[in-house]
């Protein structure tokens, strides 16, 4: 069964798209017309197994979505996070045998854009086409620094890169005001996005606050101090090709 799609959800991925990619009308309203079934998944859920054949894109409608791969032994590792207006596997309709999983980290929703949908819409709009190759490419970017984090930056400036790329994709999609944006997300979730102990994470998180950079609360987070902040995770925000975030924002305070 086939339902009409999300528009708000649809405008959401379009408003980022164009960022990077500027569509026309007739682009824009073919976007908006693609089909779409909506499913919703618990905290924890399965959306795309391991190896998976899929014949859909997701685009998360709400909630907290991540990419990982999994050891033999159960561990996970988290390669992206992916909120509301993210497509999260638009790779899949050239690849449809998952390399990674998708999890819903919270209670989410997706609408599953059927891969059949996507070609055409490619072959009849070769702008379309440039802008989704796009997509992908950024995605591959946002891997690219964690492993950089991964890799070469301490506990701390792992957890700050991280926030500030947050903080920025939030913006993109008005869920940072005045500092603050959604983040409900575990310590554990959070340790195996950064290759780190929950009690790394733990003293990372404690030694931000005490330094006056975030606040968290409730499944927000506030940032204090943007310039401190982004200069502890050595975050350059080139890498998403999103509007820097606004200079109103940049040092909000919460009481």
């Amino acid at each position: 069964m086939s339902f009409a799609p999300a528009t708000e959800t649809f405008q959401l991925f379009l408003n980022k798209v164009q960022v990077r990619s500027p569509l026309s009308a007739e682009e824009q309203e073919a976007v908006l017309r693609l089909p779409a079934r909506p499913r919703q998944i618990a905290a924890h859920g399965e959306i795309v197994r391991l190896g998976e054949q899929v014949s859909h894109s997701c685009l998360v409608a709400s909630g907290l979505v991540s990419r990982f791969s999994q050891m033999e032994d159960g561990r996970r590792q988290h390669i992206s996070f992916h909120i509301a207006g993210d497509m999260v596997d638009l790779y899949s309709l050239m690849l449809p045998a998952a390399p990674s999983a998708l999890v819903a980290l919270t209670a989410t929703t997706i609408f599953e854009i059927p891969h059949a949908a996507l070609s055409e819409l490619a072959f009849r709009f070769p702008a379309l086409a440039a802008a989704f190759w796009r997509e992908c490419v950024i995605d591959g970017n946002i891997v690219a620094q964690w492993l950089v984090s991964a890799g070469r930056r301490d506990a701390r400036g792992r957890l700050a890169h991280l926030l500030c790329e947050m903080a920025v994709r939030s913006a993109q999609i008005g869920k940072y005001v005045d500092g603050s944006f959604p983040f409900p997300i575990t310590q554990e979730q959070i340790s195996d996005a950064l290759g780190l102990t929950s009690v790394h994470v733990n003293r990372s998180i404690k030694a931000l606050r005490e330094e006056g950079l975030i606040q968290t609360s409730r499944g927000m987070v506030t940032i204090l101090d943007w310039e401190a902040l982004s200069f502890a995770g050595e975050f350059d925000p080139a890498y998403l090709h999103l509007p820097p975030l606004p200079r109103t924002e940049v040092r909000a305070v919460t009481v």
